[in-house]
């Protein structure tokens, strides 16, 4: 190994049915560094993390660890965790039934006597927690906390395990400014002790306000490896996307911004509409042909408000009409039917049924809107999941793949292609974009302005305002799970919506 790197990776080669993973591919990991590790989905990133993590088997190379000195096969997470790797996941694994502390120390638990030390392990738990300045009870059950709290106990449990290579799987998809802040501050800490860091995410800003070195994959091979400061945004996202990437400012018609509606163009009209403890009361216009994006800070209600807007919450206050007529949405199924469509947050757990093929995940929600005495034909199936495969263009081995063997990006086009096949008035897309690359981030972004020019509403939410302010044609703004503000035209900037979100009109 040579002198300073804590990991290395040789001529690492995987392949799984019709698909080669990873081709001959090179890593090397510093000790005291944090290296971004980028590439659009499809591109091998979460297999070489398996591989090396022992999730996955590799055909041929070799992984070397500092401190052992011949090449190492992990045969499982366990093996890699004992030789000093310890991994993040952005789909969190913690379990939601036990305690925070019990969490932190599975399958570590203090032992007296033989039993556990239950006094010493909420101790040290909290001592760990201080440390990292995250505040939560140790005794409590960790489903008593958010999104974002879970992935910090994560990451505190893979920091406690003194990791000598600690891979981040996109740890910051669900966290807000000030807790990335946290993270960094976090992460800069153990670069300072000598830990190297692998950080894999789709922020390019978080790339450059924390990385030293960058490693591109595309389509299972090694572009390159770069120093941070002497690759340009630009390039990545060329070096990313293998070809020359203009700017994505340009994909809505600047001239159709300011459209006009009448009266007969309202899709979605809600009056005081919210539930309590959930969504404060709230009005609501959305039109045919219309991006409405909503904007605020995590945990303001964005993804509240629109599971009320669509009925997968029950409303306890105001009402709500769809094409002029009143909805009183007792079960999704009663949205579909009335031409609503809503792609949820949690795609793991509301999306994607894993097991199931590309082709019965795409037509479930058709199926469902036509009842169980109308099935679809083989025939229509396959019909209507090639037609969106190609739409979409959604890299896949074969429609009967299962969709768990595909990367998050395109799992999330499966997702969208199933709303899409309802032939919805009325489209709800929450998050369609987070923790997938670049590429697919611009191809959903164009397909939400071409779905609108088509007479499509569509509620768009997503944590960037960037990406909203190139889709959007009105932004709703959310606070304290309220809504504070609607923005359109000229008001439509950065300094507005932070104006508006922080509290200033």
């Amino acid at each position: 190994m040579e002198k300073n790197s804590v990991l290395e990776m040789r001529h690492i080669s995987k392949t799984f049915p019709g698909v080669k993973a990873l081709q001959d591919v090179d890593f090397t990991l510093e000790k005291g560094e944090i290296h971004a590790l980028m590439g659009e989905n499809g591109a091998g990133k979460s297999t070489l993390i398996k591989v090396l993590t022992g999730v996955e088997e590799f055909e041929t190379g070799e992984i070397r660890i500092d401190g052992i000195d011949h090449p190492i096969v992990n045969n499982s997470p366990q093996d890699a965790q004992n030789r000093g790797i310890s991994t993040v996941y952005q789909e969190i694994n913690l379990c939601p039934n036990l305690t925070v502390a019990e969490n932190l120390f599975i399958g570590r638990e203090p032992r007296k006597g033989g039993l556990i030390d239950w006094k010493a392990m909420n101790k040290r738990s909290a001592e760990l927690l201080k440390e990292l300045e995250i505040e939560a009870d140790v005794t409590k059950t960790i489903d008593n906390y958010s999104i974002a709290i879970q992935q910090m106990i994560a990451i505190a449990r893979a920091v406690d395990m003194s990791a000598k290579v600690l891979i981040l799987d996109e740890p910051t998809s669900s966290l807000d400014d000030s807790e990335v802040e946290k993270l960094f501050v976090l992460m800069r800490r153990l670069k300072g002790e000598g830990v190297g860091i692998v950080f894999v995410t789709h922020f390019l800003e978080q790339v450059y306000a924390v990385c030293d070195k960058i490693t591109v994959l595309r389509n299972g091979q090694l572009v390159g490896q770069f120093t941070t400061q002497e690759l340009p945004r630009v390039q990545l996202v060329a070096k990313m996307m293998g070809k020359d990437f203009d700017d994505l400012a340009a994909i809505k018609d600047q001239s159709a911004a300011q459209k006009t509606y009448s009266e007969e163009d309202i899709v979605i009209k809600a009056v005081g509409l919210g539930k309590k403890g959930t969504v404060k009361p709230f009005d609501l216009v959305i039109h045919k042909g219309e991006v409405v994006g909503f904007t605020g800070l995590l945990g303001s209600g964005r993804s509240e408000t629109v599971r009320v807007l669509y009925g997968a919450d029950k409303p306890d206050h105001g009402t709500l009409q769809v094409k002029g007529e009143h909805l009183v949405a007792r079960s999704p199924l009663m949205s579909m039917n009335r031409g609503m469509a809503y792609l949820p947050e949690d795609r793991k757990n509301e999306g994607i049924i894993a097991d199931l093929s590309v082709r019965e995940n795409m037509i479930l929600a058709l199926q469902a809107k036509r009842g169980m005495f109308r099935l679809l034909s083989r025939k229509q199936q396959e019909e209507y999941t090639d037609k969106y495969i190609e739409m979409l263009q959604i890299k896949t081995a074969s429609r009967e793949t299962p969709i768990k063997s595909l990367s998050g990006g395109n799992q999330q086009k499966v997702i969208i292609g199933r709303w899409l096949l309802t032939n919805p008035d009325f489209l709800i897309l929450d998050e369609p974009t987070r923790g997938i690359d670049v590429g697919t981030k611009t191809e959903i972004q164009k397909l939400v302005v071409k779905l609108a020019k088509e007479g499509m509403a569509v509620v768009f939410i997503s944590s960037e305002i960037e990406e909203m302010l190139r889709s959007c044609d009105r932004m709703v703004v959310m606070r304290d799970s309220m809504k504070v503000g609607e923005l359109s035209g000229e008001e439509m900037n950065q300094t507005t919506i932070m104006s508006t979100i922080a509290g200033g009109q």
